[in-house]
């Protein structure tokens, strides 16, 4: 399943319907996503809103997901929570539910030493040790940075640690990760506008939320990289490049569900307080970008034919 873990692995977005999850239209999405060629999915990453939803709703969406999978991509659900308790909970549901694989963020608010994440990873992975874990940084949001020393030293200690969910604008971490791993270990991007460097540093894949509405572009952008063709991926990640800036537009998923409901994805742009929906002016600029995107000759977007 190792191998597996690579490519493009879109985060899928949660959507509501009155404060409540929107089932139906999750097994839409996910179903536009293997229809268009994505390698796999992520459940209850950050673009999902999981700081919104209850551990159940974490837990039954993963549930979902794997049950309108049916096996066809992998499945990775992130159970981290800032509670080492919950985490394990989170963590053992997805196990039972048939996830492929686990992301567990570094745990939040309490800025831990790096010591302390060592220990808390490797008590996570123990309960789970014939599932593949992925360490997900993302210091903006958790508080806390790891080194590569640590996520070397995490490695050593949980034999099913394989690799790493970066989300950091640090390229030289990954860099300096393939050199001391021979390459071998995950490395996943986790930031929109950084693939295309990332990847050619060695990176295996992305968690790229814009592959919500552009899916097709995305597996492209990788698959170009993959089979070394720098010009066309040039291309199309200068061609991506205005929508993965839009999605940091506003806190991440406003801008995005706001594209989905205008690209037909989603029939309402809901989220739980203290997450808003994107304002007007927002809302200007984002049908400005899209716009153009369906007018770019590089992207498949314009051709896309998303789910009603």
């Amino acid at each position: 399943m190792t191998d597996a873990l690579r490519g493009s692995l879109p985060p899928i977005v949660t959507p509501f319907r009155d404060e409540r999850l929107d089932l139906d239209t999750y097994r839409d999405l996910i179903e536009f996503q293997i229809e268009a060629g994505s390698h796999g999915i992520v459940v209850n990453g950050t673009t999902g809103e999981p700081s919104t939803l209850a551990a159940q709703e974490r837990a039954e969406l993963v549930s979902v997901a794997v049950e309108v999978v049916a096996g066809r991509c992998p499945v990775v659900a992130a159970t981290g929570s800032q509670s080492l308790d919950e985490t394990l909970w989170l963590t053992e549901q997805a196990a039972t539910a048939g996830a492929d694989a686990v992301l567990v963020v570094t745990p939040y608010y309490s800025q831990p030493p790096q010591r302390g994440l060592i220990r808390y990873m490797h008590r996570v992975a123990s309960t789970v040790p014939h599932l593949p874990v992925l360490l997900y940084h993302i210091p903006g949001r958790a508080g806390v940075s790891v080194t590569v020393d640590t996520l070397l030293a995490m490695k050593d200690a949980c034999d099913n640690l394989v690799g790493v969910k970066h989300a950091s604008a640090d390229v030289d971490f990954v860099s300096d990760l393939m050199a001391r791993t021979a390459g071998e270990f995950t490395v996943l991007v986790g930031l929109e506008h950084l693939t295309l460097p990332m990847l050619a540093a060695g990176a295996s894949g992305m968690v790229n939320a814009l592959a919500n509405i552009a899916p097709r572009d995305v597996v492209a952008l990788f698959e170009a990289v993959d089979r070394s063709d720098l010009p066309t991926a040039r291309r199309i990640g200068a061609a991506l490049h205005e929508l993965n800036r839009a999605i940091f537009w506003d806190t991440n998923p406003i801008a995005l569900k706001y594209m989905m409901r205008q690209s037909g994805l989603l029939a309402r742009n809901e989220h739980r307080l203290p997450m808003v929906p994107a304002d007007p002016a927002l809302e200007a600029r984002l049908d400005a970008a899209l716009e153009r995107a369906r007018r770019h000759p590089e992207l498949l977007f314009g051709a896309s034919s998303p789910r009603q």
